[in-house]
This record gives C-alpha cells, structure tokens and sequence, in this order.
C-alpha cells in the first residue's frame, strides 16, 4: 500500500514536489491536495501519513506525531505569501477588527502574536474566505496566504501590505518555521523503513531543487500567473532547511503563543530516527 503524503496546493511547495516526483517511485506514494488548515484535518485523523503540516499542528497534537530532520517550510525575513492587506498603515491598526484567511492556523497565530506581544495593540478578529475587497468592507485588514496573498499582491492591491515574515524575523533575527514536515507515530512504528526511504529521498529532492528554480519555474503552471523571474525570487525567499536556529525560532514561537493564551504549553520536538 502506498504511503499517502499530504501536498500543500500552494506555489511555495512547487519546487520540493516537483523534485521529489522526479526522483520518487509513484507507486510508492500518493499525493493528496489541500491547504494548510484541511491537510492538517486528514493528517490528525490518519487519512494522510505524512505531510508538510502547520508547526502550530505539531504544538496541538504533538503526541501523535515526530519531524522529519532537515526539512521544512520556512522564512529568513519576507516570505512574500504571508501578507497583511491594509488600508491603515500598520501604526494605526491598534483597536482595528482583522479579516483572517480560513486557510491557515500558523500564519493567524503569528499575526496575533506581532500584534500584541510586538507592538501591544489590541485587535478582534474574524474569519472570512472574502477577497480583498469585500473584506474591506467590513474591516480595514485582510491577511492573506499562499497564492491568494501572491495574486493578490500584484498590481493595486491595497495601500499597505505587510510581510509576515520580514515583521517576525524584523522583532527576533530568528527564522520562523511555518510548516514541519509531519509523520504519525502510528506510521513510524509499522513503517519505519519506508519513511526512512522517503526521508532521504525528500532531503535530496530538496538539495535538486535549491539548483534548478529556473527549469522548474519554466514548466510550472504557476508561472502564467506569477511569472518565471517572480517564481525564482519568491523561492529564493523561502527556506526549505530545519537548522538549530529555524528550531530555535519555533520554539520561542510556541511559547509566546502559549504566553498569549493561543497554543498549549509548547511541547519538546521529536525527531523521526531511522534505527
């Protein structure tokens, strides 16, 4: 029986699922599509196996779970696809109501977490699959993710846009780790080998990747929406590597989240071993 793996339907995966299809047997896995949030539903009720999955995931069921070393879905400041739309610079949203995506708990938590542990505002919040522009109809800031934040962000898209992850790395110096790689415990314990197998697959898929951002982005659909050049920026700002310092970053994320009420206590991360 294949192993199902969870496949973030955003561009910011492109690069690692192109490489890891390349160099993978496809009778070995099956891909299953989704955003953040519905992923991290199929992964906690055993549908999917192993996943790039929300780190605020990890932090709410950590018992069910272990990390792949040496991957993850990660930013060294801009990440250019966790945006904030506004039509108030970020100064005076102090007291404002938010519009948040439905799509993503990771990027909701940080903006709670820059907003009132970093700046001290006091904010409601509300969720909403509007666009931008009937969400301002209601509130004066949107925040966005994934495609939709990078369609949205050419062209007229609103006054002030505000990059998630250059305002975590701006207040820490600290990558911020939006998603681990995730495999259930139950998994590890009745297939260690094949995820040990597909562990170093997706670490040399990952490596393939770094160096062929340009003959990925010429054969992508993404790039008739975005465009080559922009599709090679935008990869180039994420990081797709889980070093002490990316881990150090998660941890004091979970537990200033945990400090605001919003994640329980931050848990110990456990690493999948081979043997």
């Amino acid at each position: 029986m294949p192993l199902n793996i969870g496949r973030i339907a955003f561009a910011n995966c492109t690069p690692i699922f192109t490489a890891f299809e390349q160099a993978a047997p496809s009778v070995a896995y099956q891909l299953v599509p989704g955003v953040p949030s519905a992923l991290n539903r199929l992964l906690a009720a055993g549908e999917i196996d192993l996943c790039p999955s929300s780190s605020v995931e990890y932090v709410n069921q950590a018992g069910h779970y272990v990390i792949l070393p040496d991957l993850s879905i990660s930013s060294i400041g801009p990440v250019k696809s966790v945006l904030l739309f506004s039509l108030l610079p970020l100064e005076e949203l102090d007291g404002a109501a938010i519009g948040l995506t439905g799509e993503s708990d990771t990027s909701v938590i940080l903006l709670k977490v820059i907003l009132s542990r970093f700046l001290g505002f006091t904010n409601e919040y509300q969720r909403t699959w509007a666009d931008v522009d009937e969400a301002f109809q209601h509130c004066p800031a949107l925040l966005l993710i994934g495609d939709k934040a990078m369609k949205r962000s050419q062209g007229e898209s609103a006054p002030y846009v505000y990059d998630l992850g250059e305002l975590w790395y701006r207040h820490t110096g600290l990558p911020f780790v939006f998603a681990f790689w995730l495999v259930r415990r139950d998994t590890v314990l009745s297939r260690r080998g094949e995820i040990a197998q597909l562990h170093q697959t997706l670490v040399k898929a990952k490596e393939e990747a770094y160096g062929t951002y340009g003959d990925i982005a010429r054969s992508c659909p993404e790039s008739a929406w975005y465009g080559e050049e922009q599709l090679m920026e935008y990869w180039n700002s994420i990081s797709y590597d889980l070093t002490p310092r990316h881990c150090e970053g998660a941890i004091l994320f979970f537990r200033l989240g945990f400090e605001l009420g919003l994640l329980p206590e931050p848990p110990e991360l456990k690493f999948f071993e081979a043997g």
